[in-house]
C-alpha cells in the first residue's frame, strides 16, 4: 500500500457513492480507515465535514475534506499521482466520460427506483414492464457508449478500470437485487452483450472484490428489507 497523510472515508458499505471511492483508493492502493456511518443519527465528525449536504461519502486527507463521490474520484487520482490513471489522458476521451457519469447519477437511480414503485403500488404487468423497459433504454445508450470508450478493450477506460467504471460499476449491487427481488433481467446478454461481460470483469476485478455488497447482504439492511416486505406485500401470490 502506497504511504499517505492520514486518510479516511466516512460512508455506508451499501453505498454506490461511497463504494466509488473505496474502489479508487484500492486501485491506487491508499491506506484508509473506512468508518460506517448511521445516517439515523450522524456523527459530528460527517456534520462538520459536510455541512452543506451532510451525507456520505466523504473523504478525510489529513484534516481537509472532500465530498461528492465523483469529485472525490478525481480527487484520489489528481493526489495519488504513482497508481494508474483513472480519467482518460485524452480531454476529449475524458469530457465524454464525465458526460456519462452525469448522465448515470441523473438518470439511473430514479429510473431503477421507479420499478419499485410500480410494484409495489400494485399498478399491474403492463406499469411493470414499461418501467423496465425505460431502465433497458438507458443500459442500451450505456452499451454504445461502452462499444466507444472501451475502444474494443475490457473496460470503459480501456484496458484498465476507469473513472466511468467506476460511475457505473458501483451501481451493480443493487441491479443485482433488483433483478432477483423484482424476478427481472435487466442486464441481459440479448440486449447488451458486452456490458453483461464488462459487469463480470468489474465485478472480479481485484479492487472491487470485498466492497462490492452481494444481493444477499443487502436483503438485511433497513432500506432492504422494507423493500422486500413491500413487495410481498403487493404480490402476496408470489411468495
Amino acid at each position: 500500500m502506497a504511504e499517505s497523510t492520514e486518510v479516511k472515508l466516512l460512508g455506508l458499505w451499501p453505498s454506490t457513492y461511497a463504494l466509488r471511492a473505496r474502489i479508487a483508493l484500492n486501485i491506487k492502493q491508499v491506506n484508509y480507515a473506512f468508518l460506517e456511518e448511521n445516517l439515523g443519527a450522524k456523527s459530528e465528525l460527517l456534520l462538520k465535514s459536510n455541512p452543506v449536504h451532510m451525507k456520505v461519502p466523504v473523504l478525510l486527507h489529513g484534516d481537509k475534506p472532500i465530498c461528492e463521490s465523483l469529485i472525490i474520484v478525481q480527487y484520489i487520482d489528481d493526489v495519488w499521482t504513482s497508481g494508474p490513471s483513472m480519467p482518460p489522458s485524452h480531454p476529449y476521451d475524458r469530457a465524454i466520460a464525465r458526460f456519462w457519469a452525469a448522465y448515470i447519477d441523473e438518470k439511473w437511480g430514479p429510473t431503477t427506483k421507479a420499478i419499485d414503485a410500480v410494484i409495489v403500488a400494485g399498478e399491474g404487468e403492463e406499469a411493470k414492464k414499461a418501467a423496465v423497459d425505460k431502465v433497458y433504454d438507458i443500459l442500451v445508450l450505456l452499451e454504445e457508449a461502452f462499444k466507444k470508450c472501451s475502444k474494443g478493450k475490457a473496460f470503459f477506460g480501456g484496458d484498465r478500470m476507469g473513472y466511468l467504471d467506476m460511475a457505473f460499476g458501483s451501481c451493480l449491487g443493487w441491479l443485482r437485487f433488483r433483478e432477483k427481488l423484482h424476478d427481472i433481467k435487466l442486464l441481459d446478454p440479448a440486449k447488451t452483450p458486452q456490458l453483461v461481460k464488462w459487469a463480470e470483469r468489474f465485478c472480479e476485478h481485484p479492487a472491487v472484490v470485498g466492497v462490492m455488497p452481494e444481493t444477499e447482504q443487502l436483503a438485511t439492511i433497513e432500506y432492504g428489507k422494507g423493500l422486500i416486505a413491500k413487495v410481498r406485500g403487493a404480490n402476496p401470490s408470489k411468495w
